[in-house]
């Protein structure tokens, strides 16, 4: 059986309040043409299909659109479970007519892990869904059945309780789908925590049993203590700390035994997310030969003069400029508050920065006097009251 592994879609997400629904369609259609081209049997998202519980309209009708070209035009069985960014309820909103027309989708916990069963050469392959809950949903989920239940207080033992409700998956190849934070996980900037202290981490000795497990949740495709134990990653870089992660999905191959080969498939951006730092000349003039200007940008500015409009300078080059910071302006260690003494030495030199850019000529220096006449006129009424 051929399974396409994907999650952490974040539809409807903004960064830097740029929209980036574009740029998932973009991928999503990559997608599609992989589960077509690859001839997969099965498509998994392993949760946080959208970016926020309550989506926007655009953001819902790119995933109505995705889903209506896997499920019905190719015909591929999608199975998807929430994650922490998803709302269950919202999500499984008419999932038991869905399920007819080959879509599987589950949203809140239940007391029995709801499966999907499906069929490949070798007979029966056993999917589990377990969507992303907190420990208070699991608490809520188990107490009529757990005297105990009040001790599940970390996501490692409300894992632990919900995976005891499928003992027999040993008996047929089986995957577990699953939203969580496996210990040890590298995480970055753009994932929600789940909780503090270490409260979120899952041990993976409770998915060593399944043939795979296809997780969501860490945003860079890696996997824990087996390779078939595996986050596929997000489809975008949501954000710049994920600039050298290279955005896949995966494709698993399972064969009659169980064992998976496993490969990861390229996504390629619309917008790249990436950082440039230099001086503000040499930025400009780099961008005349930058193959790729319309990426999303954060660049640091490493002059220490001021500059004027730098954003609206840079953004005649690079258009999608999403963060501007200047370093250059603060000594290493500085505090960003500048102290009095500091200030006055720096305002004359600023001020003629100020005017060579506005008026393109330097003050001559009948100029600087009559200014540094002003300032000091300032400062002496200044210390006077």
């Amino acid at each position: 059986m051929r399974i396409l592994h994907t999650s952490d879609w974040h539809i409807g997400r903004q960064f830097h309040n740029v929209s980036l629904v574009d740029d998932q369609a973009y991928v999503l259609d990559q997608i599609i043409d992989i589960a077509k081209s690859e001839a997969v049997d099965v498509v998994i998202i392993a949760g946080d299909i959208y970016d926020r519980a309550i989506p926007p309209a655009s953001a819902v009708s790119l995933v109505d659109k995705t889903l209506n070209q896997l499920c019905n035009v190719l015909d591929i069985p999608v199975i998807m479970i929430a994650g922490n960014h998803d709302s269950p309820e919202r999500l499984s909103f008419g999932s038991r007519q869905l399920s007819q027309a080959n879509l599987y989708i589950t949203g809140p916990l239940s007391k029995k892990v709801e499966t999907v069963v499906l069929n490949d050469a070798f007979g029966e392959v056993t999917f589990y869904s377990i969507p992303y809950a907190d420990p208070a949903t699991v608490r809520s989920v188990f107490v009529e059945d757990d005297d105990d239940s009040a001790d599940l207080r970390t996501h490692d033992q409300c894992m632990a309780r919900i995976i005891k409700e499928i003992p027999d998956h040993k008996k047929q190849r089986s995957v577990a789908i699953s939203h969580c934070f496996l210990a040890g996980g590298d995480g970055c900037e753009s994932e929600r925590p789940l909780s503090v202290g270490g409260a979120e981490h899952v041990t993976t000795k409770h998915f060593k049993s399944f043939n795979y497990t296809a997780l969501g949740h860490l945003h860079s495709q890696q996997h824990r203590t087996e390779k078939n134990i595996r986050y596929s990653g997000s489809i975008l870089k949501y954000s710049f700390s994920e600039e050298h992660h290279n955005k896949s999905i995966t494709l698993v191959d399972m064969d009659e035994k169980g064992e998976c080969e496993i490969k990861q498939v390229g996504l390629k951006a619309l917008h790249d997310m990436r950082s440039i730092s230099g001086a503000f000349d040499e930025i400009i003039e780099a961008a005349k030969t930058d193959k790729h200007p319309e990426d999303y940008l954060l660049i640091s500015l490493t002059d220490k003069h001021a500059i004027l409009d730098p954003m609206g300078k840079l953004r005649q080059v690079y258009p999608n400029v999403l963060h501007l910071e200047r370093p250059g302006l603060m000594s290493s260690g500085e505090q960003k508050l500048a102290h009095r003494d500091l200030l006055k030495k720096g305002e004359l030199s600023m001020f003629k920065d100020f005017y060579n850019q506005v008026q393109d000529q330097a003050l001559d220096k009948d100029q600087e006097k009559v200014l540094e006449t002003i300032l000091d006129e300032i400062h002496s009424n200044n210390e006077a009251d």
